[in-house]
């Protein structure tokens, strides 16, 4: 017999909660010493609590979980479960993740917003920018930001069909994001290529030269790349521009081990307003 500190030990849970399993009928000791008082569990009444614990982790009521023990599920039923709790609540935390990740850029946006309009003029121009040829895969989204899943795995996939085909990325590669007015947003992203399209779903575009671009050159992590656009546009509107087609940004170094170290050049076109 184990004492009831011993079992909570085991457990892994309070000698408090014991009692009120104990009070509510849940898991009442083996026996109880008349003249102390003192609780004693079994050895055995550990597997009933270890359901318990993986019940109440399911979410169930303590009424629930009561009928359940009650009803003796077997361990490949309460295994399937906890298998499938499991994955619910890695999608909630991946979810969780990435309304963490908006609320933070968010928050960096609004403490910043002092320094929005502070892009001076040498790190905003108007030029042209001549026309890319790509090879590149394209896909659509909701227009829930961030992107950077959907960019690197566009780009993952068309490296991929670079290497099955024998040769390998070069020269800076380029992301474009064109804005519907649903909603939705189209993104393109490609390395640069001069011959046919090898076999495969990536295809060849030809994106053209833009006459009049507003360029900004941005240093840091994707994290941070929404704020350098949103710099970019504040200074293109106190200058009398307005946007005017679909955004590019050229990913002039990236290493993969330095995130922070990204250089990213923004190119918006522009006309007057």
């Amino acid at each position: 017999m184990l004492t009831i500190g011993d079992f909570a030990r085991l457990g892994g849970v309070s000698v408090r909660m014991l009692r009120h399993y104990d009070a509510t009928g849940l898991l009442v000791p083996a026996r109880v010493d008349a003249a102390s008082g003192y609780r004693y569990y079994a050895v055995g009444q550990l597997t009933r609590l270890d359901r318990l614990l993986a019940l109440k982790d399911l979410g169930f009521t303590l009424d629930r979980v009561r009928t359940i023990l009650d009803d003796e599920v077997s361990p490949e039923e309460l295994r399937g479960m906890l298998r499938l709790r499991r994955a619910e609540l890695a999608e909630q935390i991946d979810a969780d993740r990435q309304r963490l990740a908006r609320v933070e850029a968010r928050l960096r946006s609004i403490e910043s917003e002092s320094a929005m309009n502070t892009l001076s003029d040498k790190d905003f121009e108007i030029i042209s920018v001549t026309g890319h040829r790509l090879l590149s895969l394209a896909a659509t989204t909701d227009g829930q930001p961030p992107f950077g899943e959907i960019v690197s795995s566009l780009f993952g996939r068309v490296a991929d069909t670079v290497a099955a085909a024998g040769g390998a990325p070069s020269g800076p590669t380029v992301a474009t994001y064109d804005f519907a007015d649903d909603g939705t947003i189209r993104i393109t992203a490609g390395f640069p290529w001069e011959a046919p399209a090898p076999d495969g779903d990536a295809e060849v575009v030809d994106l053209p030269p833009i006459e009049q671009c507003a360029r900004s050159v941005y240093r840091g992590s994707m994290a941070g790349i929404g704020d350098a656009w949103q710099q970019l546009v504040r200074r293109i509107d106190a200058d009398g521009w307005v946007l005017d087609g679909v955004c590019r940004e050229v990913y002039l170094h990236t290493p993969f081990d330095d995130p922070d170290a990204w250089v990213t050049e923004l190119q918006q076109p522009v006309r007057r307003a």
